[in-house]
C-alpha cells in the first residue's frame, strides 16, 4: 500500500480504531447504567441484605438461633446464615447464595434480554449500525456491557451485605466452614474473590440472553424468554431423574462458590464452573454473532 493510500484508509471514518471502539464500549455503559430499569434492579439486589440482615437479627434478638447449621451440599445458604450472628461478613456469602438462583440472574436475563432487541424495539438499532463500529463490534460493546452489570449487580449485593453486616452484627476473625479460622483481611479477601466468582457464574446466562436479544425485535419478549428459560433450565436442575444431565445446565455448580471458605479451598466444582460458563459464553456467544451480522435490520 502506497503512503497515499495508507494516509487515506486513516483518514476514511468507515475504519474503526480502538480509541474509537473503548468509546463505543463507555457509550454503552452510560447508557445502560443511566437508565431507571437499571437503577432499580439495583436497588432491589441491594435491598435483599438489608432484609436478610434484619431478619436474622430480629430472629436472635431473644438468644434464639438461626438457621439449621448444618447446611446443605457445599455448605450452602443455611450454614452461612448460622454464622451470620457471629460475625457479619457471613451475611456477605448468605446474601449471594440468597440473591443468586434467582433475584441476580433475574437482572441479567433483563439487561442481557433487551440488549439488542430493545435498541430494535426503540428503532435507534440501524443508526448505531451507521457508526464505524460495524456489527461485530457493536455486538462485543453489548455483551461486555452485560458482563460489567454482571460484576457491578455482584458487587451491589456483596457491599451492601457486608455494610449492613457490619452494623448488625460484629466482625473479627473468620471461621471457615472447614473450621479453620483467618483473620478478617483474609475473610474480606475470600468475599471478593467469592463476589468475582459469582459474577463470572453468570456469564453463560449472559451469552444466552444476549443470543436471544438477536432473534426478536421486542425488548419485553427478549426479556421474557431469557428468564422464562432461566426458571425453565432451574426447575430441572432440581428434578433427582434428570440427574445425568445436571452437570450440563449452567446452573449447577453456581454455589459451588462456598467451596472457598474451607481450608485448603476445593477448586474442581469451582474449575467445572468456570469451565461450564466459558463454554456456554463461547457457544451462544457465537450463535448471537451468526445471527447478528447476517440479521436484516430493519427498524
Amino acid at each position: 500500500m502506497s503512503q497515499a493510500e495508507s494516509t487515506a484508509a486513516e483518514a476514511d471514518p468507515r475504519t474503526p480504531s480502538p480509541l474509537w471502539s473503548l468509546g463505543l464500549f463507555r457509550s454503552e455503559l452510560a447508557v445502560t447504567f443511566r437508565r431507571w430499569r437499571t437503577l432499580a434492579l439495583l436497588a432491589v439486589l441491594a435491598l435483599v441484605p438489608v432484609l436478610v440482615g434484619i431478619a436474622v437479627k430480629i430472629e436472635t434478638s431473644d438468644g434464639g438461633s438461626v438457621g439449621g447449621g448444618g447446611g446443605g451440599q457445599g455448605g450452602e445458604g443455611p450454614a452461612f446464615i448460622s454464622q451470620v450472628t457471629n460475625n457479619g461478613l457471613f451475611l456477605v456469602f448468605t446474601s449471594l447464595a440468597a440473591t443468586l438462583p434467582f433475584f441476580l440472574p433475574m437482572a441479567i436475563g433483563v439487561i442481557a434480554g433487551d440488549s439488542i432487541a430493545g435498541e430494535a424495539n426503540a428503532g435507534t438499532l440501524r443508526y448505531l449500525l451507521v457508526a464505524p463500529a460495524g456489527r461485530t463490534r457493536l455486538l462485543l460493546a453489548k455483551f461486555t456491557t452485560v458482563l460489567t452489570f454482571c460484576l457491578a449487580a455482584t458487587l451491589v449485593v456483596a457491599v451492601s451485605a457486608l455494610a449492613v453486616g457490619s452494623l448488625l452484627f460484629p466482625v473479627g476473625e473468620v471461621t471457615l466452614l472447614s473450621g479453620t479460622t483467618v483473620s478478617f483481611a483474609e475473610g474480606l479477601a475470600r468475599a471478593l474473590f467469592i463476589a468475582v466468582l459469582v459474577a463470572a457464574s453468570l456469564v453463560g446466562l449472559a451469552a444466552l440472553g444476549l443470543f436471544i436479544s438477536t432473534l426478536t425485535n421486542s425488548g419485553i419478549a427478549a426479556m421474557a424468554a431469557t428468564v422464562g428459560l432461566l426458571i425453565t433450565v432451574q426447575i430441572v436442575n432440581t428434578i433427582p431423574q434428570l440427574h445425568d444431565v445436571h452437570p450440563y445446565l449452567f446452573p449447577n455448580y453456581w454455589l459451588s462458590f462456598s467451596d472457598v471458605l474451607r481450608d485448603p479451598v476445593y477448586w474442581d466444582d469451582l474449575i467445572k464452573n468456570l469451565g461450564l460458563q466459558a463454554l456456554y459464553g463461547a457457544i451462544f456467544g457465537s450463535a448471537a454473532w451468526a445471527r447478528f451480522t447476517n440479521r436484516d435490520i430493519t427498524a
